[in-house]
């Protein structure tokens, strides 16, 4: 099944495609063929006669693919079949998007409720740097705190960078963004990364001492005092 299909079926005209569902597409795990039937279902109703022919027509797919679909959608709890008695006693069979519905709305919960904490986790770093600085960051900082987020930078670690900033006595954010920038180049993407590289630091100076005193020349040295 190639998105064409999905192209085809817009082109048609009266058939909207909900938001959420692109927005959550990943987050349903199915086959794009489902994914495309599952949509064409919603512009139907939450609740309608079952009529595979009529399904097939109008996709454009075959008897057997739309029954499997719809076996498949059943079996993952996304639709489900109701069988009612009629008027006239007769039986009729109902596709029911409930289950659907369901599941969607809780992903959507879910997916309002991870925002949210992704933004009270932001919100947390321009506040500890505007403490810092002692004063309201200007919309130009803003955006350059946002791009490292949205570069993947961690929270944590452009706190690290600011404290770092703070020790050498250079309180703005270019110099944060070179700190930043020169941890990347050495693959440092957490505090712990931070210490780590302070460490190596530390042992590679005290090296670099003790090989300073093991090259004096003490009785030269000895010879000046002498003299």
């Amino acid at each position: 099944m190639k998105s064409s299909k999905l192209v085809e079926l817009l082109k048609k005209g009266n058939f909207v495609v909900p938001l959420s569902l692109f927005q959550l597409k990943d987050k349903f795990e199915l086959e794009l063929s489902e994914f495309i039937f599952l949509i064409y279902l919603t512009n139907l109703g939450s609740k309608f006669t079952f009529d595979p022919n009529r399904f097939s027509d109008d996709l454009n797919f075959s008897l057997e693919e739309v029954l499997s679909m719809i076996d498949n959608l059943t079996e993952k709890h996304y639709i489900s079949i109701e069988v009612i008695k009629n008027d006239k006693n007769v039986m009729e069979e109902y596709v029911v998007l409930d289950l659907f519905y369901e599941k969607l709305t809780n992903l959507l919960i879910a997916d309002i409720n991870q925002e949210k904490i992704e933004e009270e986790k932001n919100s947390n770093v321009f506040e500890v740097i505007e403490k810092e600085f002692a004063r309201p960051l200007t919309s130009m900082e803003y955006e350059i705190i946002s791009a490292w987020l949205e570069d993947g930078v961690r929270e944590d670690l452009i706190i690290e960078a600011l404290r770092e900033a703070v020790y050498s006595g250079v309180c703005n954010l270019r110099y944060i963004d070179k700190i930043i920038y020169e941890w990347g180049k050495k693959g440092i993407k957490t505090p712990q990364d931070v210490a780590n590289n302070r460490l190596k630091f530390k042992e590679k100076q005290e090296k670099k001492e003790k090989l300073e005193l093991f090259d004096y020349d003490w009785f030269e040295d000895g010879e000046d005092e002498e003299n």
